[in-house]
Parts: structure tokens; C-alpha cells; sequence
């Protein structure tokens, strides 16, 4: 044996020495290194987020979650018109001036891809689109323009959100969605004086029964029309079935006081009785003028209700605002309230947060209470022009508040889940684990029933019935709560996940 044979051999010797001594290192460890590896590059990152569990998606409006295409599709097969001058559907007849029929817009590509473009808001970050326009007033513009094609198919638009969750690889789906008897409810009281919120309930309270009964109605057609869409419970279902899928009562803040409290009694009283209905919410535009002018007065009547309902648990939007969008003084306080009058489990958005007064006290709190905080970033940058370094994703994350990732309105944004995950790598710099933690949490702060299979915070030690984890008593958990039988199945896909060669 020549010398440098004998020194490539104590070399070999040395090396599987040391290996010996050095534990194997762990697929969420070579999964992280390996996503370190890809981070600048988004079409590999693509490809592995594309097919990462994401937990659940907790803050995605039924009306913005499909497709421009669809509502096109959807008017066509209506025979509903198309107002040429707003890009608006309307009512038939479509021969009268400034509409054309929305039946073979197809074959008029200008005007298709500009109805397009008022249904969403494609293309803005681009640069694309009237930059007089700015994007909050884009974003909100398009609802009353698809709205009677939504109307009218919205056991579809539920069967389409639902897939697009399964195809994301989201394993839990919480809508928000309303009722299309919530408006012929409140239109009973637009003149309805708001001052004495007790003397109201009273003149709501005897009607909410029977409207209840209606939304349940409703519903069971809705989950009835899913069911046949994807074949759930006959010999081939499609993945989505098996996403549940929740729904938040979203009430609308800019209409009349009167109107919204209407509105809100009726979430709670359907929200209370009718198990798919986990929670409740309000939205649209937080710097409406009557949004703002009215504001104090809607967490005023949400802990009304909530003292009524203390079952009822609370998503609000809260804090969609930016610096110049309103006056200084109304970014001071739309999160503490919603936290501190309201009783919010969850805040939707939550971007003014350092804006608000004594923001490190509600910081402390939130991380205390663990309210945690619906990020959507594509959303955010749209609507608002808050993205990258500007995003307070950071500030609640090294505060200790949980955050998920949600998509808000896909649809109208063109976006999905795996671009939000996307875009938390490339412009927050977050990697492997944090997004694992955020999946976990997907699920951790979902209202879906039942406990949680971990004993304190997602990813630490599991409850004591899953301490053995093929024990009677932990299959005799996971049967009892779907929660925690969801949460099990994602830490299962993760490990699958992570196992994977790549």
C-alpha cells in the first residue's frame, strides 16, 4: 500500500468515524436546507410550496374567492347584460343603449379581457390598468359588478372555493359568507334609531327565528349542490370533499346603524344554533366614511351581542388601513377595539398596527390572549400599497402574536395560498419552519369544533390521550373533535412532505 493509499484510507476510517458519531440529520432539516436553497428562485419555490400542506385558510370572502371567468361564464348562462361603459352585469334586456349581452363577450377579446380586469385586479401591481385608479378603489369597485352573477350561483361559488383549497393543499376552509335574507332583515330597520342598542334587539329578537330557519335552508341546499358537484359520499369524491369547510356570518359596515346591528343579530342568532356557521365577522371597506364615522359604535354592538351570545366566537376586520388613506387619528384605535370593547378571537389584517395608541401594551396583550393575526399579503399590497419591509407581518411575529396566512379574496386578487406563502419567503424572509408553524396555526386558531390535539401551542407536546399515539384513548380523541382530527392529519402530510427525495 503506496502512502497515499494509506492516507485516503485513514481519511475513509477518520470520516465514518465522525459519521458514527453525528446523528442522522431530520427531513424537516434537509426540507428546510433544501427550501434555503431554492428561496431566490421563485419558479422552484413554486414547485415545493405548491405542494406543502398549508393548514387552513382562515380569512377568504365567498364573493371575492372565484375567478373572473366564472362570474363571466355564470352571466352568459344567465342571459345576464353587460353595461359597457362601468364593465357592470345588469339585468336583461341587453339590446338597450350602452349594454351588450354577456353571452359571447368570448368572441370580443377587448371587451372580455376589460371586464376582466374590472372583475378583479388583475395586473395592477404590474402597472397595468388607469393609474388614476388606485388600488383600494379598484379592489372594492368589482363586487357590484359580478354581484348578480354571484347572486345567483352561489352553491358554485362554494364548490369552486372549496376545490381551489383542495388543489392548494389547504386542509381546512373557514368562509366568510352572509345570507341573502340578512339585507331584506335590516332594510326593516334603516330608520331605526341606534342609540338604544337593547330597545332595537328587542324589536329584532322576535323575527331572527324564523329568518335563522331560512339561512339553515339555504345552506342545506348549498352543501347539497357540493356535494352532487363533487361526488361526496358516492364511489369516486373528488379531493375537495375532503376539505371542511366553515362559514363566518359576515355582516356589512357600511350600511345604516340600524341595518348592520340587524345584520349582526342575525349572525349570532344563526351562528349560535347552526354548527357550520363557527363565528362571526364584519367587513367591507374600513375607511368607508360611514365605516368611520360609525365604527365605535359596531364594536359597541358586537359586545352587545356577544354578551348574549357568549358562545359565539369573533373574526373582525380590523386596522385595514394605511397612513394618508384616513386622518391620522383613525389609525389609532381600530384594533384595540376591536380586541378590547368587541372580544375578537382573531383580527382580520391588523396593519395600522403601530399606529395605534400604545401599540406595544396591545401587542402584549394579543401575544397574552393569543389573538392572532390574518395576514394577506397580496391583498395588503393592493389594496393598501403596504408590502416588503413596510408589512408589520414582523412586528407581530417577533411580538409573539400568531400569525396565518390567508388569501382574502383570491379571486379578485388572482392570487392562491401558494403565492401568500410565496410571497412570505421572498418579501418577509420567513423559511421552512416558520411556515410549518404557520400551517400548524392555520388550524390551531381555526373555530373549528372541538379541542386541540396539542396541549398548549401547535407543534409542542400533544394532549395526554395522544400521548401514545396508537392508544384507544387517541383515536377515541381525534373521532370526538374534528379539530384536533384535522390537525393529526396535517403533522401526518407534513411528515410525508418532508420525507420526500428531492
Amino acid at each position: 500500500m503506496t502512502g497515499l493509499t494509506r492516507w485516503i484510507a485513514a481519511l475513509l476510517l477518520s470520516a465514518t468515524a465522525v459519521s458514527a458519531e453525528t446523528p442522522p440529520v431530520s427531513d424537516e432539516a434537509r426540507t428546510a436546507a433544501y427550501m434555503d436553497g431554492i428561496a431566490a428562485s421563485p419558479p422552484r419555490l413554486r414547485l415545493f410550496l405548491q405542494a406543502m400542506p398549508k393548514g387552513g385558510d382562515l380569512h377568504n370572502h365567498a364573493g371575492g374567492a372565484n375567478f373572473a371567468e366564472d362570474y363571466l361564464r355564470w352571466a352568459a348562462s344567465d342571459g345576464l347584460c353587460l353595461m359597457t361603459d362601468s364593465y357592470k352585469l345588469v339585468e336583461p334586456p341587453c339590446d338597450a343603449p350602452g349594454r351588450i349581452p354577456a353571452a359571447g363577450l368570448e368572441r370580443d377579446y377587448p371587451r372580455y379581457a376589460a371586464a376582466i380586469d374590472a372583475f378583479s385586479t388583475r395586473g395592477f401591481e404590474a402597472g397595468t390598468g388607469d393609474p388614476t385608479v388606485a388600488g383600494y378603489d379598484r379592489f372594492f369597485s368589482t363586487f357590484d359588478r359580478f354581484g348578480p352573477a354571484y347572486s345567483r350561483h352561489v352553491g358554485e361559488v362554494l364548490t369552486l372555493a372549496r376545490r381551489q383549497a383542495s388543489a392548494d393543499h389547504v386542509s381546512y376552509l373557514e368562509l366568510s359568507s352572509g345570507s341573502r335574507v340578512a339585507g331584506t332583515l335590516a332594510a326593516k330597520f334603516g330608520s331605526a334609531d341606534p342609540g338604544d342598542l337593547a330597545a332595537l334587539y328587542a324589536r329584532i329578537a322576535p323575527l331572527l327565528p324564523d329568518v335563522v330557519r331560512q339561512v339553515t335552508a339555504d345552506y342545506d341546499g348549498y352543501d347539497a349542490e357540493m356535494a352532487k358537484a363533487d361526488g361526496c359520499g358516492g364511489a369516486m369524491p373528488t379531493p375537495a370533499c375532503d376539505v371542511p369547510m366553515r362559514y363566518l356570518f359576515t355582516a356589512l359596515r357600511t350600511v345604516p346603524p340600524a341595518q348592520v346591528f340587524a345584520q349582526l343579530a342575525l349572525a349570532f342568532a344563526t351562528a349560535d344554533v347552526d354548527p357550520r356557521f363557527v363565528g362571526v365577522n364584519i367587513a367591507a371597506p374600513e375607511h368607508d366614511p360611514v365605516a368611520i364615522r360609525d365604527y365605535r359604535l359596531h364594536m359597541a354592538m358586537i359586545a352587545f351581542l356577544k354578551a348574549r351570545y357568549p358562545k359565539v366566537r369573533l373574526s373582525l376586520h380590523a386596522g385595514e388601513l394605511s397612513l394618508g388613506l384616513v386622518p391620522s387619528r383613525d389609525l389609532a384605535f381600530h384594533i384595540h377595539d376591536a380586541v378590547t370593547v368587541a372580544g375578537a378571537n382573531r383580527i382580520g389584517h391588523g396593519i395600522d398596527i403601530s399606529y395605534e395608541t400604545d401599540a406595544a401594551a396591545l401587542l402584549q396583550r394579543m401575544a397574552r390572549d393569543r389573538i392572532a393575526v390574518e395576514i394577506n399579503l397580496t391583498s395588503n399590497a393592493v389594496i393598501l400599497g403596504v408590502k416588503g419591509a413596510a408589512h408589520p407581518l414582523s412586528l407581530y411575529r417577533e411580538a409573539g402574536v400568531p400569525v396565518v396566512l390567508s388569501t382574502d379574496d383570491e379571486g379578485v386578487s388572482r392570487s392562491d395560498m401558494t403565492n401568500e406563502y410565496l410571497r412570505a419567503v421572498v418579501e418577509q424572509g420567513l423559511r421552512y419552519r416558520d411556515l410549518k408553524q404557520i400551517a400548524r396555526d392555520g388550524l390551531q386558531y381555526a373555530f373549528l369544533e372541538g379541542p386541540s390535539l396539542w396541549q398548549d401551542r401547535a407543534g409542542g407536546p400533544l394532549v395526554a390521550a395522544c400521548a401514545a399515539p396508537d392508544a384507544p384513548t387517541c383515536k377515541a380523541f381525534l373521532a370526538a373533535s374534528p379539530k384536533a382530527e384535522r390537525q393529526w392529519r396535517l403533522e401526518r402530510d407534513l411528515k410525508i412532505f418532508e420525507a420526500t427525495a428531492r
